[in-house]
């Protein structure tokens, strides 16, 4: 990977606390790389510059972590694209446009049919 600008973090989601995890869950979660802003907002612009450095990997117990590209969907939401040729459901972000992405943030991600909440746990320079 080249040189990325500063902008760039490296953040850590993990399950907050819900119906089958009252207590949250450090192992099922999401590491994705992503241009944020003074606000910790995604940076669209630098994004569209360095698409194939903004990647994601999600991680659960007992599976092979999934890898794939943070996208930009038509609209300008965003979302997990973990294969590229579009056969897969994209995992989206609840107005991921409006989120900040800083410690102690949460933030909502649509797996499958349901919502999830996260809670960012870490934000570090890449």
């Amino acid at each position: 990977m080249s040189e990325l600008p500063h902008a760039f973090k490296e953040v850590r989601l993990e399950l907050a606390r819900e119906k089958d995890h009252p207590e949250g869950a450090r192992n099922v979660g999401y590491l994705f790389v992503a241009p944020l802003d003074a606000n910790g907002q995604i940076d669209a612009d630098l994004w569209a510059a360095h698409r194939d450095a903004c990647h994601v990997v999600r991680f659960r117990p007992n599976e092979a972590d999934d890898k794939g590209h943070l996208v930009r969907r038509p609209g300008g939401s965003w979302a997990f694209r973990y294969d590229l040729t579009g056969d897969e459901e994209d995992e989206a972000g609840y107005r991921f446009n409006d989120e900040r992405f800083t410690v102690g943030e949460y933030v909502s991600i649509r797996e499958g049919e349901a919502f999830h909440t996260f809670r960012v746990v870490s934000v570090e320079p890449v």
